[in-house]
């Protein structure tokens, strides 16, 4: 008798695997050729589209399949229409437009055709990998581009925690300083230091300049896995890139926090977390593996690891609290 459970095996989930970059591509074609922005303005059918982008209609047709099989558009009697999640973040002119975000990871394209090479890599690993060597425009296409999804986070931890008690920040790896603008603007008598790598502090100036926070919000160029820290602060926040080192640094990281926090202040670890089960989520798993890449000494946390990076520094009351669900969590702390 056949086992049931083994019966009804095929290879379609593989398959989908090992042909999902073919997805990627369809993406950012799309992307290239402004297929969304196209469909919302009314050039919405494969010869309107192929007319716009100057490309074939047969083209035109092959990719607008291909997006409407991925759920990216939809066939509407006779045109397309974008879905609501593509309507909000991939049409040109949006308040929401999410397009550097979702290019973010594109420059690797190359890189990970070469990933078993780069896991063979014999070359010792380096503990900050492309970062160190950041250039001034390399932080300003980077924090450009993360900056659209940043100054979200940032509100959405403003709505999570109550800012109001506290009278300092120490925004640790800010980039572009996305939590501290949205503290500050929402609380005038609250300060904040943005602590980054001084050619990423130079971009970190240009988004608090131009949300008018200068008053409140200022920079501290170094490198906080070895430089000394803020003084004054009590809050601490450290989102959105953890996956960039390993658990000792991390672990180093959040007791120079502690050590440098007022009493009574907290700290707040936002970041890509395993499960304990180590079986997701996918998001986690992707940004540990990303720093193959680069060669650095980063890797994935699990959200009982990063509770126990508090522990050992001292922390109590320690919380974890999901922050974007499937993306990211939110482990904060006490410092008596």
């Amino acid at each position: 008798m056949k086992n049931p459970s083994t019966s009804k095996l095929d290879t379609v989930r593989l398959q989908n695997m090992s042909r999902a970059f073919i997805g990627s591509a369809s993406l950012f074609s799309a992307m290239d050729l402004e297929l969304f922005t196209c469909i919302s303005e009314g050039d919405n059918t494969a010869g309107k589209f192929a007319d716009r982008a100057g490309i074939t209609e047969v083209n035109a047709d092959r990719l607008m399949t291909m997006c409407a099989a991925s759920g990216l558009i939809r066939w509407n009697t006779d045109h397309f229409d974008n879905e609501e999640d593509v309507q909000r973040f991939l049409v040109k002119g949006e308040k929401s437009y999410a397009g550097a975000w979702l290019s973010f990871t594109r420059p690797a394209w190359a890189s990970w055709g070469k990933l078993t090479e780069k896991l063979s890599n014999s070359e010792p690993a380096t503990v900050m990998g492309d970062y160190k060597t950041m250039t001034v425009e390399a932080a300003r296409r980077y924090h450009e581009a993360t900056a659209s999804v940043g100054f979200g986070s940032g509100r959405r931890f403003a709505k999570q925690v109550d800012l109001s008690p506290f009278t300092k920040i120490m925004d640790l790896g800010g980039g572009s300083g996305a939590y501290s603008i949205v503290a500050a603007q929402l609380h005038p008598g609250l300060k904040a230091v943005v602590f980054d790598l001084p050619p990423v502090v130079e971009i970190t100036r240009e988004f608090i300049a131009h949300h008018q926070v200068q008053d409140q919000v200022s920079t501290q160029g170094g490198d906080f896995t070895r430089d000394e820290f803020p003084i004054d602060c009590d809050l601490a926040i450290m989102a959105s890139n953890l996956p960039q080192y390993n658990s000792k640094i991390i672990s180093q990281v959040i007791g120079k926090a502690f050590n440098a926090l007022l009493p009574g202040g907290q700290m707040h670890l936002i970041g890509e977390m395993l499960d304990d089960d180590r079986t997701g989520p996918l998001d986690a798993a992707i940004w540990g593996l990303y720093e193959t890449m680069s060669n650095s000494t980063g890797m994935t946390h699990t959200r009982s690891d990063c509770v126990r990076y508090f522990q050992e520094a001292g922390f109590t009351g320690i919380e974890v609290h999901e922050f974007v669900p499937g993306i990211l969590v939110r482990v904060c702390g006490k410092k008596q």
